[in-house]
């Protein structure tokens, strides 16, 4: 029998979608499964961008340009431009989905063996980018104790070696709602410039930050010019994930050359779902008021539930609209299995994501996992009810 790559034996498991066949024999019971383990928003996508796709004029499903269309990417810098983020269009180059844009940064500045700094824990996915790219990723842990702040700046220098080109960060976090403040992305500035890496952020969640706190971009630093390479997408800002648009912003024109040349190869990114993501920039500033507003509210209902189980601890996210969850247990991957197979309240169960996946340092993290506060308030709380009488049952 012929046999699969070692590359395929060594791409991961996605600790969010790996539970699904579980979850799916629990529907067929005919439980109900409160989903807290993916980013799926439950916010209404803005009737401005699903009408651009319901009234088009197009005779011919054609390929656009395979940096996206001129006229998109124009307006995305004009997006930028409110955001303090001054570029043109020929910095961006429209990508299916931020996970393409990373894939293409990934291609673009690393070879085989290459190494890139990430703290975890990381958007799981990052995982499978590298092994994807033959990347090693170097972690820098971050710890629930101190809410996943940056770890200290010598940590990052420590591990910076002759393979080493780039820093990536996603800011605000997934899975752990952390924002970077103006201070710390100077600072990751700061040694990017020093060593001559790529600071690489991805920025999807960036309309997602509250308390009053400010998202802060790594292009507003005119000094990373040459360095800053931004990942952003649709799929959060405006719920729609399932256009699978994003973009790859860099003021490096080599980067861009270079990333064109993978845009290429793959044709061009999704007709139909740029003119619904063109459409989608018109969106009011309160579309955007009122989302937060509701992420806000369900967070503090989301902690505060939390909080009341014996054993548990939460890390509080400053943005996103997620957070990492450590439980009285000793493997989250058993427990969540156990959750969609063999409990339930009244015919409700819960899915959740465990954080290992999260990590790529081996055996971190395996108490906890990633709970996405994307469903409303009253389900939120539901949900969070049958893990507390889940855990005093648990004998795992």
């Amino acid at each position: 029998m012929p046999t699969i790559s070692h590359k395929g034996l060594s791409m991961p498991e996605s600790p969010i979608r790996k539970l699904v066949p579980f979850a799916e024999e629990a529907y067929k019971k005919g439980k109900t499964v409160y989903h807290l383990n993916i980013g799926q928003p439950d916010i209404k996508t803005p009737d401005i961008a699903l009408d651009a796709v319901k009234v088009h004029s197009l005779d011919i499903l054609a390929y656009t340009r395979s940096e996206g269309s001129d006229e998109y990417r124009h307006k995305i810098a004009n997006y930028y431009k409110k955001h303090d983020i001054h570029l043109t269009h020929k910095d961006i180059i429209v990508t299916t989905g931020g996970s393409e844009a990373l894939l293409f940064a990934f291609g673009t500045i690393m070879d085989v063996d290459d190494e890139i700094i990430i703290p975890e824990p990381f958007y799981a996915n990052y995982n499978g980018f590298s092994t994807a790219s033959g990347v090693n990723i170097v972690p820098v842990i971050s710890k629930i104790e101190d809410n996943f702040a940056l770890p200290p700046i010598e940590e990052f220098e420590n591990l910076i070696t002759n393979k080493t080109k780039a820093i990536l960060i996603c800011n605000p976090g997934n899975p752990t709602g952390y924002l970077y403040s103006k201070d710390e992305i100077q600072k990751l500035a700061s040694i990017v410039k020093k060593h001559n890496l790529f600071l690489i952020a991805d920025e999807v969640y960036r309309e997602f930050a509250y308390d009053g706190h400010q998202h802060y971009s790594i292009m507003q630093e005119e000094s990373l010019k040459e360095h800053a390479i931004m990942i952003d997408s649709v799929s959060k800002r405006y719920s729609m994930c399932g256009a699978r648009i994003g973009c790859l912003v860099s003021k490096n024109k080599e980067v861009i050359k270079t990333v064109l040349k993978f845009a290429q190869a793959r044709l061009s990114p999704p007709t139909l779902a740029q003119i619904a993501s063109e459409a989608a920039l018109e969106t009011p500033q309160s579309y955007f008021d009122a989302v937060i507003e509701e992420y806000v509210d369900r967070r503090n209902t989301l902690i505060q539930e939390l909080q009341k189980i014996k054993g548990v601890k939460v890390a509080k996210p400053k943005g996103a609209f997620y957070c990492i969850v450590e439980l009285p247990i000793k493997n989250a991957d058993t427990f969540a299995q156990w959750l969609l197979e063999e409990f339930d309240i009244n015919n409700e169960t819960v899915m959740i994501a465990p954080a290992a996946g999260f990590y790529s340092t081996p055996y971190v993290g395996l108490n906890q996992v990633r709970i996405a506060y994307v469903l409303k308030k009253e389900s939120l709380i539901k949900a969070v009810n049958i893990l507390k009488e889940a855990l005093k049952i648990y004998k795992g």
